[in-house]
């Protein structure tokens, strides 16, 4: 009995074998060979990897294995030949040829003509600067639409990443906002050319000749020699000693006991002849002007003569009309006040 037992199991396990086998091959044969539903929309990646492969699953693949990696590939190349476009042109419209770089034109120049060599120094130095800020503005903007664009493949909601990036640029801003005063204020001091390279400025905290004017700071270095760096965002106003004309300011102690109208036509005569030659015509705009007594002391008279001249070239000014004048008054006889240091 036990034997007839074992014998009906066996044919059946048999029977259950030769069945399930060929069962299972087909379902596996079905998956592999029968189309999938998007397989029939012709010209469709789907289409065409089923064509070539007949494999039903790589085809209804198609899309994330070939299509998306393929268009992530294209938004990359594109973002690499606009932004290196980009930074060509850049590079282009802020190049010095012996003239004003293009990028240059369109904005206001205040350069002074007395800075010779200087002059393509400060241009290019703004133009570079200029082209600075651009390449990075640009390239933002660029990698900024592609990442958006590769993120809308992956199928990511943008909606809450734009915010999210919003709330955190914010932040970010509000905790480096002296840094961004900054940049700001060094941006618009090199569009509206308000000082550049070799221009004599007075900053409130300190005063110099510019040697350098950067999106953060600039570079001052004063009579004595030392240098400063001055933060753009904490220059409240600027002086600038470079820009358009200046004029030079002498004035000149007279005793009391001297004729006043005697002394002014002295300082004239002095101030015409000093103007007159080299080099101070060269510096002089309009002849010189004898303004008269400008105020009164317990030791004598203040006199005040001006000469309007060239940007930068007041102090050179100042000091030949103080040499001639001071000749003239010693050949006239004419005595200026006696001080004394008390100790």
């Amino acid at each position: 009995m036990n034997r007839g037992l074992n014998c009906a199991f066996a044919a059946n396990r048999v029977q259950v074998d030769t069945i399930g086998r060929p069962m299972v091959g087909a379902v596996i044969g079905d998956l592999l060979t029968n189309p999938p539903a998007c397989a029939s929309d012709a010209g469709s990646w789907c289409y065409e990897v089923y064509q070539t492969t007949k494999v039903s699953w790589l085809a209804e693949s198609a899309n994330w294995l070939v299509a998306k990696p393929l268009k992530i590939i294209i938004i990359l190349v594109f973002a690499l030949v606009a932004r290196f476009l980009a930074q060509r042109l850049i590079d282009r419209m802020t190049r010095d040829r012996g003239k004003a770089p293009s990028i240059l034109r369109p904005l206001r120049e205040r350069s002074p003509s007395t800075l010779g060599p200087l002059m393509s120094e400060r241009r290019s130095q703004r133009a570079k600067t200029i082209g600075s800020v651009l390449k990075s503005i640009v390239a933002l903007c660029i990698w900024g639409i592609a990442c958006i664009w590769i993120l809308g493949e992956f199928g990511f909601n943008l909606t809450p990443i734009i915010a999210s990036a919003g709330v955190v640029g914010v932040a970010v801003g509000f905790g480096a906002q002296n840094l961004v005063k900054d940049f700001l204020s060094g941006i618009f001091m090199l569009l509206e050319d308000q000082y550049g390279v070799g221009d004599v400025i007075d900053v409130g905290s300190t005063s110099g000749t510019v040697e350098a004017v950067g999106l953060r700071v600039t570079t001052l270095r004063d009579s004595s020699g030392t240098v400063w760096y001055v933060r753009n965002g904490g220059i409240s106003k600027v002086g600038n000693s470079s820009q358009g004309f200046a004029v030079a300011v002498v004035d000149v102690p007279l005793n009391y006991v001297s004729d006043i109208d005697r002394a002014l036509e002295v300082l004239e005569r002095s101030a015409n002849r000093a103007t007159s030659v080299e080099p101070l015509s060269e510096y002089v705009i309009e002849e010189p002007k004898v303004l008269g007594v400008q105020s009164l002391s317990s030791e004598g008279a203040i006199l005040r003569v001006t000469v309007k001249v060239r940007p930068a070239k007041q102090w050179a000014t100042q000091r030949e009309l103080r040499r001639e004048m001071m000749a003239a008054f010693v050949a006239e006889g004419l005595e200026v006040p006696q001080t004394t240091n008390g100790s």
